[in-house]
């Protein structure tokens, strides 16, 4: 049997590659930078505690303002915010770039991350409008998601690379010609929407709250988002927890530690932008999710079971191509269900939900495994374990705790979401 999906014209398609492009940037500068840390340290001045503002700074602007920026987006038209941010992202690029103290690249972060914020709140929103047929709309979340899932560890072969080779300046110098281009094709390929207008939400902070608990009221979006803030957090945490361990126990660089994590966005790319459009068509987002979380979890557990002298090839490679496939199915379907439920009129805001939950798991995951992880350790330190072996199980709880996450995902999926 084949199944035939709607051909986006090439227009709507230009559209989709200037939006996943700046969220592109705005997931690797959250990473990009965290191999350069220690060169920006001896460069700049920074102190120990201070050199956490370099990534504090910026996730606190983004996370802190996406949903006002969504339901700006639904007031006043999603292009105007995301030109808005795309423009200022730019030139908050320019500013790091050419920083020469502690203090302006702090500040530039910071303006770094209230431009992501204005844009990438309102990406979401603006796909579903620009891909409104089912076909179309599972391959346009499927790049999207791609961008976002694979963007974080992308930004890590990217920072080794650049720090190495031109320098830590060119992580954020690079975003200018890039943005500039960017700007260039949004002008010209974006449409313009009317929006609400600023008369129907002229105290935004009270109209965005009123929207989130009417949107809450749907079961399906509750949970769908719920699904995408533990897929999230059991992502970035594995990603952390697998770098350390890349790292401290089998002792790679920095370097060699980014090139390690290619298996994952290269399979992540073949499912999400290739074969998950497709199943999602002839099976539904439901049930795909489900596939999708599975294999996350599977990966996770295998992990778990990883010697302190392992093998790349046996013990890590095949574990990254699992989990790359398990989120490359996963995320866009979890996307799909939760901007499904939204009504037009709150499709920016529903954006800016959606991108709150994933910098919320984010956070909140990275946190509690790193947290799991430390305790583990110290305490089969504690307990005469050699320190290799103390961290390999550390890391081991963490791995565990993560497939709890995406466990919890599984089953409030199957209990929660209808099928359809």
């Amino acid at each position: 049997m084949t199944i035939e999906t709607e051909v986006p014209t090439a227009g709507r398609l230009k559209a989709l590659v200037v939006l996943c492009v700046m969220q592109l940037m705005i997931i690797l500068d959250g990473t990009v930078v965290t191999v350069a840390l220690p060169t920006l340290q001896r460069d700049l001045g920074f102190s120990a505690a201070g050199l956490a503002w370099v990534m504090n700074s910026y996730l606190i602007a983004f996370a802190g303002l996406l949903l006002l920026a969504g339901r700006l987006g639904d007031l006043i038209g999603g292009k105007r915010v995301f030109v808005a941010g795309l423009g200022l992202f730019t030139a908050a690029s320019l500013l790091c770039g050419i920083a020469t103290s502690a203090e302006v690249l702090i500040a530039g972060r910071f303006l770094q991350g209230v431009g992501g914020a204005l844009a990438s709140a309102v990406i979401l929103g603006m796909i579903v409008g620009l891909f409104p047929a089912p076909g179309e709309q599972a391959r346009a979340m499927g790049i999207y998601s791609f961008t976002s899932a694979s963007g974080a560890s992308i930004g890590l072969i990217l920072g080794g690379v650049i720090t190495e080779t031109i320098g830590w300046h060119w992580a954020f110098l690079i975003n200018v010609p890039i943005g500039l281009l960017a700007l260039l094709f949004a002008q010209r390929l974006l449409t313009r929407e009317r929006g609400l207008g600023l008369g129907k939400g002229a105290d935004v902070l009270r109209a965005a709250l009123v929207a989130i608990v009417r949107m809450f009221r749907s079961r399906q979006m509750t949970v769908a988002n719920v699904v995408v803030m533990l897929l999230f957090a059991a992502g970035f945490g594995f990603q952390f927890m697998t770098a350390l361990y890349l790292q401290r126990v089998l002792g790679y660089d920095s370097l060699s530690t980014g090139l390690a994590f290619l298996p994952a966005p290269l399979m992540n790319a073949l499912m999400s932008l290739s074969i998950a459009p497709r199943l999602t068509v002839r099976y539904g987002p439901r049930r795909m999710l489900l596939v999708g979380l599975a294999l996350f979890a599977l990966a996770l557990l295998w992990l778990s079971q990883a010697p302190v002298d392992g093998s790349y090839v046996v013990n890590v490679a095949p574990v990254l191509a699992v989990m790359g496939a398990g989120v490359g199915v996963a995320i866009p379907a979890a996307i799909m269900l939760a901007m499904a439920a939204a009504a037009p009129s709150d499709a920016g805001l529903a954006s800016g939900l959606n991108n709150t939950a994933q910098q919320a798991g984010a956070a909140v995951g990275t946190a509690v495994l790193a947290t799991l992880a430390a305790a583990t350790t110290s305490q089969r330190l504690s307990d005469g374990a050699g320190e290799l072996l103390a961290l390999r199980d550390g890391y081991s709880v963490a791995w565990i705790a993560a497939a709890g996450f995406v466990a919890a995902g599984l089953l409030l999926t199957i209990a929660l979401i209808r099928r359809r």
